[in-house]
């Protein structure tokens, strides 16, 4: 199974999930979302295969989340402009995410992980 995993390498959240991701022998590409950022089609492609509401892309303990106010702002816009907000900053996106051919994993809850990719 081809998985990829984007994390922010400082957050310990995404420790723990590469480091299960280690011992439960599955393979991943690992990519740096501060500087790779998805881009506005995969987050889009993300969120249609995922089933999750948009908000649950957005890292809401992130400074950057409380600094632009956005608790308001993600039951206000559109779903094109809240896109838009994620792609412009990693630092807004809710991490690890991992990508499948069948789903995707947003933030690390070992029991869902456990089920999806083993």
């Amino acid at each position: 199974m081809k998985v990829l995993f984007v994390e922010y390498p400082k957050c310990t959240t995404c420790k723990r999930a590469k480091k299960w991701l280690t011992e439960n022998g599955i393979d991943f590409e690992d990519r740096g979302i501060k500087e790779n950022n998805p881009s506005k089609e995969e987050l889009k492609g993300w969120l249609d295969k995922s089933g999750l509401e948009i908000k649950k892309f957005f890292n809401t303990s992130g400074v950057l989340y409380r600094e632009q106010g956005m608790k308001d702002k993600v039951k206000t816009l559109s779903e094109d402009e809240l896109l838009d907000i994620l792609a412009s900053d990693g630092m807004m996106v809710k991490r690890p995410i991992v990508v499948t051919e069948s789903s995707i994993l947003v933030g690390f809850k070992e029991a869902e992980w456990e089920e999806k990719l083993k």
